[in-house]
């Protein structure tokens, strides 16, 4: 037996190879989960807003999905559709404003554990309920803050950590891999704050697009004609948008320091957070601004606060590609950013999320999978955040439980005959915040059939090839009655294949 160990070491040593190595045959996951990050501002996607070197690095080296989408344009019930690869109705979290997710439901992490995996969330959560089936796992509470985060750990303590979120949730993660049994294969779910509302940027990044003059939106002062839901909604910069919540424009130092982002900052960030802020509020105040030119002063602000944040996203992203480089890992790991959903950046008015329309329906998502995507790649196949549980099973190796309503994406990159889905499937769900009617429909190639319930009652048709913006409501139209016809079978076949029985209900009502 000795001599066979001998034997053993020797042609270890001589191949370089390790038994770390011989031992750990499947890839390796990383899945980095932003918080209301438009495609709009990535610069892989054609941005000319800024520039995302390192988003633009995973596309490049991998693949990069145009007609990716969500199930439903929120924040939870989209991690929870991730973890689960199942649509909000299945997995039981429809919404933030009451829903608490089930732990002790099968998800892909669970299933990965079972195949030998260490699994690990770090960063924003969300769910409203410890994480199960993570080896590790430090989250933010609710929402988080941008400076000087609690975290919720393990123990079940709460622990505040100095710093910049973006920056302090990215040294927790590499130090989280600096400490895994180098044995098996990981998991790991990093999930930013940024780019979530208040958009309040790194000291580092204050002012960084000051110099810049964003143009408006064409469709920037939309009177939402013939869209009875988009009439009602409460989500408009010119509105909504909050002076000193927002846009840090507080008034008083009284009224700034009861802000809940400004209180935790410590003395030095305080410092230069108010250098950048105050000579911006006070030329603010000489202007006496009214009317359009306050609504568009309000979305030069909220551009310059929201594309900064995005950069400190894009770096620590950055960081951890450069982990992977530096410590050899990049060949036998997969690289997945995306978003929880699409923002919008001023188009129709707007802020937030929420709605089936192109802005908050697309997410932005690429993936590295060194071997099995070819770089540069770009898919134009139909993609949701529901694919993701069950394509990190097929690339483990690991059986996709047949309840999972997602499909493996990697079938579109090994075999160039496969197709891809005709038509995706939406449901949201919230009535409260911004006043957008729940909703739910159907998007094919060409065609978008929606049907509004609870705060409006309308339907909704739009030709995405001679409207791509969204603003010409057909519906009405009798020249699109066999469209029309056509969609709504589509639409009944999609809720029954994924048996959404809250939909059907509706649609049998009069």
């Amino acid at each position: 037996m000795k001599i066979l160990r001998i034997v053993i070491l020797l042609f270890v040593s001589c191949f370089g190879l390790s038994f770390n190595s011989m031992a750990q045959t499947k890839p390796n996951i990383v899945i980095i989960v932003s918080d209301d990050h438009a495609y709009q501002a990535i610069s892989a996607y054609g941005s000319k807003l800024m520039q995302t070197p390192n988003i633009d690095r995973i596309a490049k080296e991998g693949a990069r999905f145009d007609k990716a989408y969500v199930t439903n344009s929120i924040c939870g019930p989209s991690r929870a559709v991730i973890l689960t690869g199942k649509y909000s109705h299945k997995n039981g979290f429809k919404d933030n404003e009451s829903s608490v997710f089930n732990g002790d439901q099968d998800t892909f992490v669970k299933q990965l554990q079972k195949g030998g995996y260490q699994t690990a969330w770090i960063g924003k959560w969300h769910l409203e309920s410890k994480p199960q089936g993570f080896d590790f796992w430090q989250i933010l509470p609710a929402q988080g803050q941008y400076y000087n985060p609690d975290f919720d750990m393990m123990d079940g303590s709460k622990k505040r950590f100095d710093g910049y979120v973006s920056n302090v949730i990215e040294d927790v993660t590499e130090d989280w891999l600096d400490k895994r049994d180098t044995a098996k294969p990981f998991c790991l779910v990093i999930g930013h704050k940024a780019t979530h509302r208040v958009w309040l940027p790194d000291t580092t990044d204050l002012g960084k697009f000051d110099n810049i003059t964003f143009p408006l939106p064409h469709n920037f002062y939309d009177t939402y004609t013939t869209r009875a839901a988009a009439k009602v909604q409460d989500m408009t910069i010119s509105k909504t948008m909050i002076m000193g919540y927002d846009l840090k424009m507080f008034g008083s130092e009284e009224n700034e320091s009861k802000d809940g982002n400004f209180k935790r900052m410590n003395a030095q960030q305080r410092a230069k957070v108010d250098a950048y802020y105050k000579p911006i509020e006070a030329k603010f105040n000489q202007q006496k601004l009214t009317g359009n030119a306050l609504t568009e002063w309000k979305f030069q602000r909220y551009m310059r606060d929201y594309l900064s944040t995005a950069t400190s996203l894009d770096r620590n992203i950055g960081r951890t590609l450069d982990y992977l480089d530096k410590h050899n890992l990049t060949k036998n790991t997969i690289v997945i950013y995306l978003s929880d959903q699409g923002f919008y950046m001023g188009e129709h008015g707007w802020f937030d999320k929420r709605w089936i329309y192109e802005e908050s329906f697309r997410t932005p998502m690429v993936m590295r999978y060194p071997g099995v995507i070819k770089p540069g790649t770009v898919s134009n196949n139909f993609v949701m955040n529901l694919d993701i549980a069950p394509t990190m099973l097929d690339a483990a190796g690991v059986a996709i439980p047949k309840d999972e309503q997602g499909q493996s994406m990697l079938p579109l990159f090994k075999n160039k005959n496969v197709k891809g889905r005709d038509a995706i499937y939406y449901h949201y769900y919230e009535n409260g915040e911004h006043s957008v009617s729940p909703h739910f429909g159907v998007r094919n190639q060409r065609y978008k059939l929606v049907r509004f319930y609870k705060r409006v009652n309308s339907w909704e048709l739009y030709d995405l090839q001679k409207d791509p913006n969204e603003m010409h409501n057909l519906y009405e139209q009798k020249a699109y009655s066999k469209i029309i016809a056509e969609m709504k079978v589509e639409l009944n076949q999609l809720i029954d294949t994924y048996d959404d029985q809250d939909a059907k209900k509706i649609l049998l009502e009069k």
